[in-house]
């Protein structure tokens, strides 16, 4: 005598239902591991690498200058990238045009300033802490107390340079560079000049 079990209509259905159970299976297994894809890919690109943490009372090796406002320095065992809060020199390293007016003196001069040397790297602290390329945004003062900012724009290096929200120095940062041109200092005179 034949059972429900054995009936060829129970076993049409019992084969049917171990495919949606396998096909069920693979779709969940797929979800999961692109979920757990997902989240380590938006955890590399979203969150981006961990802060170090900055003491604005300690000294930092300055490890090379990359151009005017841009240079590495190495906060503990790891190196970072410092952009000069408030400040932009004319560009030298994009690969995409030549060297800006006056880009080659200003690197120049911070590379004089810099290397070999040690720095106290300040946060602002109504500020990001850094930018959309991971780069650190600082006040540098010198070993010797030059405040890098502050001296760049003097001496007619840089302008006086905000993105986004307003930094604490940006008035003082303003005025230094209205005085460098009014003087004709650096950029001011040799870059108006050639524009002539």
């Amino acid at each position: 005598m034949e059972t429900v079990c054995d009936a060829p209509h129970h076993r049409v259905n019992t084969k049917k239902r171990r495919t949606y159970a396998a096909a069920l299976a693979a779709t969940l297994c797929v979800l999961v591991v692109g979920s757990v894809w997902a989240g380590s890919v938006s955890g590399l690109f979203v969150s981006g690498p961990k802060l170090v943490a900055l003491d604005e009372h300690a000294e930092y090796k300055v490890t090379r200058v990359i151009d005017g406002d841009t240079f590495k320095a190495m906060i503990g065992a790891q190196e970072i990238t410092v952009r000069v809060l408030g400040v932009n020199t004319p560009e030298t390293v994009d690969p995409r045009k030549p060297p800006e007016c006056y880009g080659k003196e200003a690197s120049d001069e911070v590379k004089s300033l810099l290397e070999g040397r040690t720095v106290r790297l300040v946060q602002n602290p109504h500020r990001e802490a850094t930018d959309k390329y991971g780069r650190y945004l600082l006040y540098v003062y010198r070993d010797d107390g030059l405040f890098l900012n502050e001296y760049l724009l003097q001496k007619g290096y840089a302008r006086e340079y905000t993105v986004g929200r307003p930094y604490d120095m940006q008035v003082e940062f303003r005025q230094i560079e209205a005085t460098a041109k009014a003087a004709g200092r650096g950029l001011w005179r040799a870059c108006e000049a050639a524009a002539a």
